[in-house]
């Protein structure tokens, strides 16, 4: 099988005629419903961050890193929108509102192997339900490349529903744009279900009515 790039873009173009104008720019929203998936088997759910070929504009998401040497400077330099050192996360400890608001203020971390374990003792609690445990990087690693992809990034997750949701563009976006994000998404949903445990795939704007689609077709 393979994905529908036509039934994708023709879903996207009806999902954005047949929605209201709003006075705020409304996001288009995925949602893959499963079936014969059970998710109280720790083993089908997945929390994966999935990088889009075409960014939201004004959607853009926040990236705090958490680092050690060479790299602070290197992740200031590449624009991270916070940069926290070893001393930085240390003040943290107990300090349960503070560490709240930064699990709420930024969508994704990044840290250094050699912070992991305070990082656990100190935030774990909160981040880890969360899911927004920090993403491992190398001290040699590209931080700049690293940061520019989950700026175009969207976590993909299953929770306690068959189900995944997650947003695809802005009704700005060319629908083309929009359905090669719903490929990206797709393309790496089918790397952990079987094609045929998609019941179905949903396309909506945030206040308009959902389109349903098929989005795999048989070769």
């Amino acid at each position: 099988m393979s994905l529908n790039m036509d039934a994708i873009i023709k879903a996207v173009e009806e999902a954005k005629a047949k929605a209201k104008r709003r006075r705020f720019k409304q996001t288009y929203e995925l949602i893959v419903k499963f079936r014969d998936f059970d998710v109280k088997n720790q083993s089908n759910r997945f929390n994966i961050t999935v990088a889009l070929p075409h960014p939201l504009p004004g959607k853009t998401p926040k990236v705090c890193v958490m680092a050690t040497g060479a790299m602070v400077l290197a992740a200031k330099e590449a624009n991270a929108d916070a940069v926290l050192t070893r001393e930085d996360i240390e003040k943290l400890a107990g300090n349960k509102k503070e560490i709240r608001r930064l699990a709420n203020s930024y969508d994704f971390f990044v840290a250094t192997p050699d912070l992991m374990v305070l990082i656990g003792r100190v935030m774990g609690q909160i981040l880890g339900p969360r899911n927004k445990m920090p993403e491992v990087v190398q001290p040699n690693a590209d931080i700049r490349a690293v940061i520019e992809r989950l700026k175009r990034s969207v976590r993909v997750r299953v929770k306690d529903q068959p189900q995944v949701m997650c947003k695809v563009g802005t009704e700005d976006m060319d629908p083309k744009q929009v359905a090669e994000n719903i490929a990206a998404v797709l393309e790496e949903i089918l790397k952990r279900v079987r094609p045929e445990q998609i019941r179905e795939a949903v396309v909506k704007l945030t206040m308009g009515p959902p389109i349903t689609f098929t989005p795999l077709q048989t070769e």
